[in-house]
């Protein structure tokens, strides 16, 4: 079911979108802090010549909340309308703008294609947080059913709205969790990105899979996913609609992609039996990682979606789940070789991992 969300106004004009399950009902009130106004985005797109990749310039998110304390969290319900982003008694799942957004603004379509010796662009885009539960303590593994279906489809809502934009190249949902990874805000939640330019990996992928198209002639990601399919040695889960299995190349310690059983760019291409399989399945690998040691596991999601632009065609909607924990006390650092040269080299064996994932 397509739902649409109740729109509420932030005291500086930022949409708050409440998600609601059925036969809840968001109760909102008015947003009383005294917030800035807001001034323009303050962020700037400069492109690295050396890469040909652009980087995104935002110093106002060095102001950005840092680890506040559990009463001082401002994804928690706050309904005094002083104390949080959410001016409420309670809620199921919301959506708002960034308050320290790395991009901003609308934007043209297209970004300039010559280059100069200091080439930059502003920093158009959109950035919004997702709070999954109310449940300051919880983590979307500890979701029910309805709930993370909830959390899916306000991810599908987004996705197709911020789509439509125009000068948007990619949406990107994704988490980050533990503060391993590098998480300031413990309360569970996620992020989305509107990026105006196709990110790096998004276009080495997209490169792969035209290559794959001109000598091969079909999709790279259907390829990757019969051939998994087929040798087996590396599946972790399966449901109707999507399978998750651990790569041939993985390049973190733990890392798991999830893939639909049929060709999808994004999430606003599945249907909804399809939505249902999707966090089914998702809840599922997140169990096994919280299983597979004595803690929670730190971890980053990553929504890897595409649009109908030719050159995003080949584009196959997946998730890739990942973590830098390499034992249960062990972390994998990304060092000189990973971050300096992007030559990644993992301490643990992908069949191995596969199959104790499948054992819990």
């Amino acid at each position: 079911m397509r739902i649409e969300p109740l729109r509420w106004p932030l005291a500086d004009g930022r949409d708050l979108l409440f998600f609601s399950l059925p036969g809840h009902a968001a109760e909102p009130l008015p947003d009383r802090r005294a917030l800035p106004a807001r001034a323009g985005t303050h962020t700037e797109l400069r492109l690295d010549r050396q890469t040909g990749e652009w980087v995104v310039i935002a110093a106002l998110r060095q102001h950005r909340t840092y680890k506040p304390a559990p009463d001082q969290c401002p994804l928690c319900p706050g309904p005094s309308g002083i104390s949080s982003e959410v001016p409420a008694p309670d809620y199921d799942v919301v959506v708002f703008e960034n308050r320290f957004p790395s991009l901003a603004g609308d934007s043209t379509p297209g970004l300039p294609d010559t280059v100069d010796a200091f080439m930059s662009a502003p920093g158009t885009g959109h950035c919004e947080v997702i709070a999954f539960s109310s449940d300051h303590t919880g983590s979307f593994a500890d979701l029910d059913a309805a709930q993370a279906l909830l959390v899916v489809q306000a991810w599908r809502h987004r996705t197709a709205e911020l789509m439509a934009r125009p000068g948007i190249a990619e949406v990107f949902c994704f988490e980050n969790r533990g503060e391993e990874i590098g998480v300031t805000l413990t309360h569970p939640h996620g992020q989305i990105y509107a990026y105006p330019y196709v990110t790096p990996r998004s276009a080495t992928m997209l490169r792969q899979a035209r290559l794959h198209r001109e000598r091969h002639g079909t999709n790279l990601f259907e390829r990757i996913l019969a051939d998994e399919l087929e040798e087996g040695a590396r599946i972790v889960a399966q449901n109707g609609s999507f399978t998750a299995f651990v790569p041939f190349a993985s390049r973190w310690p733990l890392e798991v992609h999830i893939y639909p059983n049929r060709f999808v760019r994004n999430l606003a291409g599945l249907d909804d039996a399809e939505l249902e399989s999707f966090a089914r399945i998702y809840l599922d690998v997140l169990g096994r990682f919280d299983r597979l040691y004595d803690a929670p596991l730190p971890y980053m999601s990553a929504l890897h979606q595409y649009n109908d632009d030719d050159g995003q065609r080949e584009g196959y909607f997946h998730v890739e789940l990942l973590s830098i924990r390499r034992t249960a006390t062990k972390i994998k650092y990304l060092a000189s070789s990973e971050s300096a040269m992007g030559a990644f080299i993992n301490d643990t064996t992908p069949e191995i991992v596969a199959g104790r994932l499948r054992e819990l």
